[in-house]
């Protein structure tokens, strides 16, 4: 027998998996149409929602314009999916854009939390430190005006406070100095010292929208290099879309929006090392829920320099951002960040932190749970994580803190849409949307345990997205089945 002549009890090779056929150009050019269809109604409804009113005199329309807004969005990512390539980065680019510009159409309807950026921006440009004085100190009378400090009228209306001391002010919490770390003062300065006089909150808007803007082409990018290019306008859009980026990042200017941005830029740097803890101790100088995702920077990495570099360079960077400051307040650096966090266990109403393991546990031992379940979660991300994929523990620790601590801010968990835009898993979006009915739908429902509910239904789209996931020969969340045109 020839040595070229196969035996004949050789077994067949097995048969590789081919391809999937691309979509023919008709059904291509159907689907493009359908998502720029479905992305105009998302800007229409999300234009006519912040038109609407506030969460106050007009929550249940509110309400309802937010549901409406994200059967769009889901339904928009879905047929974004199976557009080709570049048309799809066109419609995220220009869908991101059209939604910011929506959201613009008003003031800030739910959250006028944007009021306290603007008066500390105010106050830096008249060279004193936000730390230093409290708004409705006598100290800053001479920094006031009739936009944050009505003179007129009742003082009744959405936004409004009076003090003890008869002052009226659209400020929240008036009386204590401000709660937010040095980046996003920096943040708040800028945009004061670029913004025309009495432009108001008009700025800050518009800047919300540029660093929300900014952080889909960041996703971009970053997908681009260390990801399929040919998903990488699907996931974007999971961010660029999603309702709680134009009604949170832009309609009420959260600054978390920064936050988000430097996460997605230092988890996209290619290895750990100092630019990867720089970028992300400036995020967690911007607001502090960003140090959650300091396990998944350093996924699976044993090196012990690497973690010291990474670790290293985000404390210097958290440092010497508030360096300035500390030189110009002291120890009174922190303002009223740790009466904030005391303050914040929601206890008025029906509202309260650590709500689900309050089904399981006492109240004293929930705490402490909490803590041993976020250390574990946090040691699992950092021995067991995917080092070429860093967002992915940073999304389960995020994720699972935001369940587990059960927030009535839906803004917290703009950094889970950020990283569920890197990570593909968009179930963990149940999270953010838990938030939300939550803040909106909480006062009109008194008395029955919708955060509870709110996020239970969270946890279990997120416990279920992961069973799915884990089972590849059923795999119902598999994109790979998604047939993708050629990337051009």
């Amino acid at each position: 027998m020839s040595d070229t002549t196969a035996p004949h009890h050789q077994s067949p090779k097995p048969k590789s998996r081919q391809p999937a056929a691309p979509v023919n150009r008709t059904t291509a050019r159907i689907r493009t149409i359908a998502t720029a269809v479905l992305i105009a109604a998302l800007t229409a409804v999300v234009f006519d929602t912040v038109r609407a009113g506030d969460n106050q005199s007009n929550a249940g329309r509110v309400l309802a314009g937010y549901a409406i807004a994200w059967t769009l969005f889901a339904a928009s990512v879905w047929a974004v999916r199976k557009a080709p390539a570049r048309a799809a980065t066109v419609l995220v680019l220009v869908g991101t854009a059209a939604v910011a510009m929506a959201a613009l159409a008003a003031p800030p309807r739910t959250s006028n939390d944007m009021y306290r950026y603007a008066w500390d921006g105010r106050v830096q440009a008249a060279g004193i430190s936000p730390y230093a004085h409290p708004p409705a100190a006598p100290a800053l009378a001479r920094l006031r005006d009739d936009w944050l400090f009505p003179t007129e009228g009742s003082c009744r209306a959405w936004g409004l406070t009076r003090t003890d001391s008869g002052l009226c002010v659209r400020i929240n919490r008036p009386t204590v100095p401000t709660i937010y770390p040095p980046v996003a003062e920096g943040w708040f300065f800028g945009v004061h010292v670029l913004s025309p006089s009495d432009s108001r909150h008009k700025p800050l808007q518009v800047g919300g929208a540029v660093v929300a803007f900014g952080t889909t082409l960041a996703l971009l990018a970053v997908l681009r290099r260390r990801g399929d290019p040919c998903r990488a306008p699907a996931r974007a859009a999971l961010w660029g879309w999603c309702p709680a980026v134009p009604f949170e990042a832009v309609n009420n200017a959260h600054i978390d929006t920064l936050g988000v941005l430097l996460t997605v830029l230092a988890l996209g740097t290619t290895t750990a090392g100092a630019r990867r803890g720089a970028l992300l101790g400036a995020a967690i100088a911007v607001k502090l829920l960003p140090v959650l995702a300091l396990p998944g920077a350093l996924s699976g990495e044993r090196s012990p320099s690497r973690v010291v570099r990474v670790v290293s360079a985000a404390l210097a960077a958290v440092v010497l951002a508030y360096l300035p400051y500390v030189i110009a307040s002291g120890a009174g650096v922190l303002g009223y960040l740790p009466g904030y966090l005391q303050e914040e266990g929601y206890e008025p109403g029906d509202v309260h932190r650590f709500a689900l393991l309050r089904l399981l546990l006492p109240d004293a031992a929930a705490g402490v749970t909490v803590s041993v379940l976020l250390a574990l979660t946090a040691l699992y991300v950092w021995w067991c994580g995917d080092p070429a994929r860093p967002w992915r523990g940073a999304l389960l620790l995020t994720g699972t803190a935001l369940l587990l601590v059960s927030p009535n801010y839906p803004w917290y968990s703009l950094l889970v849409v950020g990283l569920v835009a890197l990570d593909g898993r968009w179930e963990w979006l149940a999270v953010t949307l838990a938030g939300t009915v939550l803040y909106l739908g909480g006062p009109l429902l008194a008395g029955f345990p919708l955060q509870a509910w709110a996020y239970g239904t969270a946890a279990i789209c997120a416990a279920l997205g992961a069973c799915l996931r884990a089972a590849p020969a059923r795999n119902l969340l598999d994109r790979r089945r998604v047939r993708y045109l050629p990337c051009t």
